[in-house]
């Protein structure tokens, strides 16, 4: 058993030490209540990281819809990363990933008896939710991503740490990843290690579970992805399980995520020929890269072809104009869930549920 040693850019140390210092300095004037975090009638599930990407905020919060929906009215809320808006925007049907971004659109089109809002300023955000009658008042908010936003003060917080990027073996941005030091874990109620081997060892746990060195009152838990069945984005060809894949058949895999790399993988248990074009994560897909993706389709040779993409980097392509239209048939999304290792999804799920439950919405908003 090997410890995880993340990349670490060293000659960008000192200007790491200088964000820290300034992370340092703003984390303090909230502590020390010159800066001031609200609170809200409502109940708030905040799900958020202490790394740049990569962590699997967004199938963690659906999974949290999954839970909560069918006995509370869910909201959730998020900054919508690179959308074209600005201000407060609720989803509707006739949203588009220019509108809300590429995560709350996929969660919006997955979950269309959700409330799903973006909001630079998480605030004003929980306030107009608040204020939204139709079509129901939310009964609970997800936070997207909004861990270091400490203007909100939720009244849960679950922190995820990649299991493939320890937080206490990192280092702040930009030699590292980190977005606050290491210690900014302790506002956490819960904490998640993801993207574990399904197979991950309690012997390694118990070494990860002293790294972390958690309070007392934190609950610690370990997940791994679960990969669902293919969805065909464009035709209404049947699904396919992954199991139903050949080892002959080639697969162009098409991304704009952080971490491809487990994705290739698990493609490879299933097909000899698995080759990864990569983009940024949230890359917005020009007519260039649209080429470059045609012409290394075309590249494949024999029958059995496919392209494989996520569905956040579907929910740039779908509307996208300038796709071949040749090529959209052999396009597939692949569903990203969340599995609980241990058998402690029970568990989890009561503490969410409870705290929810303990915490029902009221009309008054205040501070605190």
């Amino acid at each position: 058993m090997h410890e995880k040693r993340p990349k670490i850019n060293w000659a960008l140390w000192p200007a790491s030490i200088l964000y820290k210092t300034g992370v340092y300095i703003r984390n303090k004037l909230f502590d020390w209540g010159m800066l001031h975090s609200r609170t809200f009638s409502v109940p708030v599930v905040c799900v958020g990281n202490l790394t740049v990407g990569g962590t699997g905020k967004t199938p963690h919060t659906e999974y949290l819809i999954r839970l909560l929906r069918e006995q509370f009215k869910v909201a959730t809320l998020s900054r919508g990363y690179k959308r074209k808006t600005k201000g407060f925007v609720l989803s509707s049907a006739s949203s588009t990933v220019e509108d809300i971004g590429d995560e709350p659109f996929q969660m919006a089109r997955k979950f269309p008896d959700i409330l799903v809002a973006v909001d630079e300023d998480r605030c004003e955000g929980i306030e107009r939710l608040m204020k939204v009658h139709a079509p129901f008042l939310a009964d609970v908010v997800l936070l997207d991503d909004a861990f270091q936003h400490r203007y909100v003060k939720p009244g849960l917080s679950v922190l995820l740490v990649d299991y493939n990027r320890p937080v206490y073996a990192d280092r702040m941005l930009p030699a590292g990843r980190l977005r606050e030091p290491a210690n900014g874990k302790k506002r956490a109620d819960i904490v998640i290690v993801t993207k574990c081997p399904p197979d991950l060892q309690q012997e390694e746990q118990n070494l990860i579970r002293t790294r972390l060195n958690l309070l007392p009152h934190q609950s610690l838990f370990f997940t791994t992805m679960k990969y669902g069945t293919l969805h065909p984005l464009f035709t209404d060809a049947p699904e396919r399980p992954l199991e139903s894949l050949e080892k002959k058949e080639k697969i162009l895999l098409l991304t704009g995520i952080a971490s491809p790399e487990g994705l290739k993988r698990t493609l490879e248990t299933h097909c000899d020929e698995v080759s990864l074009l990569a983009f940024p994560d949230h890359h917005a897909f020009g007519k260039k890269d649209l080429l470059k993706v045609e012409k290394a389709f075309k590249q494949m040779t024999g029958d059995k072809r496919m392209i494989v993409t996520t569905e956040k980097d579907a929910a740039r392509l779908i509307a996208h104009d300038e796709l071949d239209g040749d090529i959209k048939p052999f396009i597939y999304t692949l569903p990203i869930e969340v599995k609980f290792l241990n058998n402690e999804e029970s568990t989890f799920n009561q503490k969410i549920i409870e705290y929810v439950r303990k915490n029902p919405r009221n009309s008054s908003i205040h501070q605190s």
